[in-house]
Parts: C-alpha cells; sequence; structure tokens
C-alpha cells in the first residue's frame, strides 16, 4: 500500500507580508485620490507653497528722459532641437517646443533734445522741434503667457535630471524667443508709430500753450 504524503503550503515569510500590506494600502489611498471616494485624501497628500523670499533690494535708480510712444505685443513658437553627431535622439538629445509672448516698446528720447533743435518764433505762435529717431527697448518677456508646449528628451538626458537640478533647462528657448521677438519688432513698423503717436502728443501740449503751429522732425 503506497501512502502519499500531502504537502503543505509553503507559508510566506512576515517581511513579505508586511511589504504585500504595505502595497496593498499605497493602492487603496492613490485609488481614493484618483476617484475621490475618501474624503480628506486630497488634504492629507497635498502639496503647500510656501513664500520664503527675501525682500527685494534696491540696487540703482534711473532717471527716464524718454516718451514711450507705442508698445507692440508679439508670440512666437520656439523648436528647439539639439542632437548628438552619433547617437540616436532616443538615446541622447532634446526638442523643446515653446511658445514665448512678450512686449516691445517703442520711445523716443526727449533727453536727447538740446536747444539748437527747439525754436519759437518771436510771437510765440510758431514752434518747430527736431528730435531723434524713436528706439526699440529690449524684449520683454511675459512669464504668464509663455509656456512650453512639448519636451522630448533622450534615455540619457532623462537618466540626468533624475539626479541634478537644471532651473535654467528652458533658458535658451526663451532666449531664442526674445530674439526672434526683437527681429519681429524691427519689421512691425513700431517705431514709426512711435514717431506719429509723438507728434500728436507735442502737437497737442504746445496749442495748449498757445502755439498755434507746431512742426516737429525726426534726425540727427
Amino acid at each position: 500500500m503506497t501512502t502519499y504524503a500531502r504537502r503543505l503550503p509553503r507559508r510566506m515569510p512576515g517581511w513579505a507580508k508586511v511589504v504585500t500590506a504595505f502595497v496593498l494600502v499605497l493602492v487603496v489611498l492613490f485609488a481614493g485620490i484618483r476617484l475621490a471616494v475618501l474624503p480628506g485624501i486630497k488634504d492629507l497628500f497635498g502639496t503647500e507653497t510656501h513664500d520664503r523670499s527675501g525682500p527685494a533690494l534696491l540696487k540703482s535708480i534711473q532717471d527716464m528722459s524718454r516718451y514711450d510712444a507705442a508698445s507692440g505685443n508679439f508670440q512666437v513658437v520656439v523648436d528647439l532641437e539639439k542632437d548628438a553627431k552619433f547617437l540616436p535622439d532616443a538615446i541622447r538629445g532634446t526638442r523643446t517646443l515653446y511658445v514665448g509672448a512678450g512686449t516691445v516698446d517703442a520711445y523716443v528720447d526727449l533727453g536727447a533734445v538740446g536747444d539748437k533743435d527747439v525754436s519759437v518764433d518771436g510771437d510765440r505762435t510758431t514752434a518747430t522741434l527736431r528730435l531723434p529717431h524713436a528706439r526699440l527697448g529690449r524684449p520683454a518677456l511675459d512669464p504668464d503667457r509663455s509656456y512650453a508646449v512639448s519636451k522630448q528628451r533622450g534615455l540619457l538626458d532623462r537618466l540626468g535630471d533624475l539626479f541634478s537640478d537644471n532651473p535654467n533647462g528652458e533658458q535658451a528657448v526663451q532666449k531664442l524667443a526674445v530674439r526672434h521677438i526683437g527681429d519681429a519688432a524691427k519689421d512691425s513698423g513700431l517705431t514709426g508709430r512711435a514717431e506719429s503717436n509723438t507728434t500728436e502728443m507735442l502737437q497737442g501740449l504746445l496749442r495748449s500753450l498757445g502755439f498755434k503751429e507746431v512742426h516737429v522732425s525726426y534726425g540727427a
């Protein structure tokens, strides 16, 4: 007569039970957050923002004598790609699609106007002014309207981001956006609009002071 020994199931080690229970708890908690079925869970795992910045320091004061006569709003889509020479893009390389929005001001420097550039007739009814040509200010990127649409990174770049902080990761595309916005402002006719607005402003101001004719020209 053959006797078969009953094989007992292997018992799970104690540490495995602890790990399994911990994983199950995490699954339940995160499922509750996603499905919003557990009240108060979102508050438990939510993040809080604390502004611990120091006070702003005044570095310098500069007197302004220019008249900002026009301002242009611009938007550009920057597509920046960086490739490695001997590696495929999936291994090493980045591509960023960035929408940059900003403004450029056009101004006339009234501080450059000298005594010889202004003449008034004896009856104080006619004034002639010669002003410098309008110039463009530096493009100002608006962080509230600028954003990255997509970022594609190779495997090595992703691994590098895990072990290092890169606060200037978007600096390259931001610089490109500023440059393209500046180039667009040069071809937009913004300086001509600024000179026209400055002429209207001065004519209205001097006529309110009693001048009947006001002639404004631009040049060196």
